[in-house]
């Protein structure tokens, strides 16, 4: 009896300190995944990276042969996803996402984590036939949407 005593006990405190951890930071994570994908869809293009629209529009007036567009918004159930698309040469060599849902902080959880995941997936497919995030369904079904209304726009 005693010893169900003090193992219910540890239990019960083990559970406790379980929930009181504090979940990682939101921000730092966008940050860091952002910056790993811009890294990553740089590196294909083999020009110097840098963000913004104007940075965009500038690289297109230097190398005619890119092209960026912008995918539909596709309404999702917790809100709407949009996607943008440079292709360079033939070949999809960024993808920002230009809204996903962040309604709250399991939105923006799960979406820090699946955005990052889709580009790569995206950019290495060459397409918008790519694996459903687990976890991000709603966000992947859109995010794939999206990207195809932004490739069909390009011909692609």
């Amino acid at each position: 009896m005693r010893r169900a005593v003090i193992t219910a006990s540890a239990t019960a405190a083990g559970v406790v300190l379980l929930l009181s951890l504090k979940p990682h930071d939101p921000a730092a994570t966008h940050a860091i995944s952002s910056a790993n994908t811009n890294a990553n869809a740089n590196s294909g293009t083999g020009g110097g990276g840098s963000s913004g629209s104007g940075a965009t529009d500038a690289a297109q007036g230097a190398d005619a042969s890119a092209r960026t567009v912008t995918g539909s918004a596709v309404n999702t159930r917790y809100g709407p996803v949009q996607v943008k698309v440079t292709v360079t040469g033939g070949k999809i060599s960024r993808i920002d996402v230009v809204q996903y849902p962040t309604r709250d902080r399991r939105d923006r959880e799960i979406n820090e984590y699946a955005v990052p995941v889709l580009n790569q997936e995206a950019i290495a497919a060459q397409s918008a036939d790519i694996d459903v995030v687990s976890g991000a369904t709603y966000t992947s079904d859109g995010y794939t949407r999206s990207l195809q209304s932004a490739l069909d726009q390009l011909g692609k």
